[in-house]
Parts: structure tokens; C-alpha cells; sequence
């Protein structure tokens, strides 16, 4: 197996050019481990992970090797304790390797790309699926966000300050005021956006990478709201925020706030700072 050229770039990751570098052999290991079968062609748009159609015992699944990092660290946890109820089911878990045997969900489409349901249904309907009481070992959302607080700055400059410097106290504001005060812990998906949630024939839609943390429900909807693929507007990010609010029964003011920080905390990497600095501005009542 040849790593897909669309993951070069993890290269320019801590540890990136070597789990590169072994990503055949860690690969052949869970294929002789497991007794996969019928290996396919690696899937596209994944980005720190190799994922690939395969079959154990004449079962549909997939197998997925994640380069290790602190926010895949504990996703085989997270997706145990959902074991299937609003989420991709986990098969067998691999710690050494970071490796994953996941249910295959068919037809896989993306919740981004359907033309024929209301992504916001879909939305209302899963989540509280996943709100399922959890602690260790999974990060504290309190404790992310005093790190996310603290790093702010530094990523902001480096990036070469992309943004105002008043989004980026926004930001750090939210963090220290929303982040010591939680009232719950529960698991929670912060990556779960229009591309991580797809199709299946076991239920409807099911969510897949969840980058899991444990802290209140307001969270939850962050990534949601500044999911451009639903529209980049003003006003329908701020539909989003008040229609999820609304029908999870969550505190507007906290989920805007999560929204604002996580936004800003995530902001100075990728293809879409702009993107995302531009949301924030709407968040806050700002046009530019």
C-alpha cells in the first residue's frame, strides 16, 4: 500500500514525515491482524487519518489509521460509548497502531451534499443521541479551552494577525469566562459539522470523527453554526444558532459564546480563516 498523495501535507505535523513513513507496514500489520479482505481504494478528503473500504469475515467495514495526535486520542473511547447510537460503530480498536475497524456506512454521503433534507432536522435529531454522561479519560472542555485561551495570541501573530485583534480578545474572552463555569459533563462531538455526519443504511445519518471532549451541551452546536456548506450569511448563521438553540433547549447566549470561542481558537490554520473571522464579526453584531 502507497500512502494517497492527499496526505503529504501531514508532513508538516509533529511526528507527520514518519507516521508517513510507516503508514505500509502499519498497515499490512492490521490487514494480517484482522483478516481483511476485498481492500479498496482509500477514500478521499480525510486529513490526518487513512481510511479504506475493507471486509472482515465477509462483513462491510472500514479500516482507519489515525496519526496520533491529542485530539484523535481517544475517539475508539468515545465511539464505544455511543456504540452505535447516533455514531459510526466501532468493530476493534488498535491502540498501538492508532487504528480503527469501523462499521462501513453505506451509501456514505456527506449531510453537506444532501439536496433533500433539512440538514437542521438532521441535526436535532442526533445530537442528543451523543449527550452521554462521561469523564476520564476524555479532555475536560474547561481545560481545553484554558489552553485554547492561552494559545490565542501566539497562533493569531504567527498566522501574521489575519483578523482584528478585538476577535481574537472575543474569543479569549468566551474561553475564560464560559470555560470555569460548567454545568455538566457530557460527551461531546466538537468537530461535528456537515462533512461528519453521513448516510447509512442502519439509521438514517450517523456521525464519524468526533475529536471527543466532556463538557456542557451549549458546545455542541458550535462547529454547526459556522458550517458554511449551510450557508455563509449573517442571517443564516444566526438562524442556525436560534433554531438549534431553540429546539435542544440550549442557552443562547453560552452556544453564541462556544460558537465565538471555539471559531477563534480554530481560526489561524486551514483553508477558511477568512472564512471563519467572518462568521465571528457576524456573531458578535459586526459587519466587518
Amino acid at each position: 500500500m502507497k500512502p494517497p498523495e492527499t496526505l503529504a501535507h501531514v508532513c508538516a505535523y509533529e511526528g507527520g514525515a514518519a507516521w508517513l513513513a510507516r503508514l505500509p507496514d502499519i498497515f499490512d500489520q492490521c490487514v494480517e491482524n484482522w483478516n481483511l479482505t476485498k481492500i479498496g481504494a482509500p477514500y478521499g478528503g480525510s486529513n490526518v487519518s487513512f481510511a479504506v473500504p475493507v471486509e472482515r469475515d465477509g462483513d462491510a467495514a472500514v479500516l482507519k489509521i489515525q496519526l496520533p495526535s491529542p485530539e484523535s486520542e481517544h475517539e475508539a473511547a468515545a465511539l464505544s460509548i455511543w456504540d452505535g447510537d447516533g455514531a459510526v460503530r466501532l468493530l476493534a480498536h488498535d491502540p498501538a497502531r492508532c487504528a480503527l475497524l469501523l462499521e462501513r456506512c453505506e451509501p456514505g454521503d456527506y449531510l453537506a451534499d444532501a439536496s433533500d433534507v433539512d440538514p437542521l432536522t438532521v441535526v436535532s435529531n442526533l445530537l442528543p443521541h451523543l449527550w452521554k454522561p462521561a469523564a476520564a479519560p476524555f479532555t475536560r472542555l474547561a481545560d481545553a479551552a484554558a489552553q485554547w485561551a492561552q494559545e490565542m495570541p501566539e497562533g493569531w501573530k504567527k498566522a501574521g494577525q489575519p483578523c482584528e485583534r478585538y476577535l481574537v480578545d472575543a474569543g479569549i474572552d468566551y474561553l475564560t469566562e464560559l470555560g470555569k463555569n460548567q454545568r455538566e459533563s457530557v460527551l461531546l462531538h466538537q468537530d461535528l459539522h456537515g462533512h461528519n455526519i453521513i448516510s447509512a443504511e442502519r439509521n438514517a445519518w450517523l456521525a464519524i470523527d468526533p475529536k471527543p471532549l466532556v463538557g456542557e451541551r451549549a458546545f455542541s452546536i458550535a462547529p454547526l453554526v459556522r458550517s458554511f456548506e449551510f450557508g455563509h450569511t449573517k442571517e443564516a448563521t444566526l438562524y442556525r444558532l436560534d433554531r438549534l438553540s431553540d429546539e435542544l433547549g440550549l442557552d443562547r447566549k453560552r452556544a453564541l459564546g462556544w460558537t465565538v470561542a471555539q471559531t477563534m481558537a480554530w481560526s489561524f490554520d486551514g483553508g477558511y480563516v477568512a472564512t471563519h473571522h467572518q462568521t465571528v464579526r457576524w456573531l458578535l453584531g459586526r459587519s466587518s
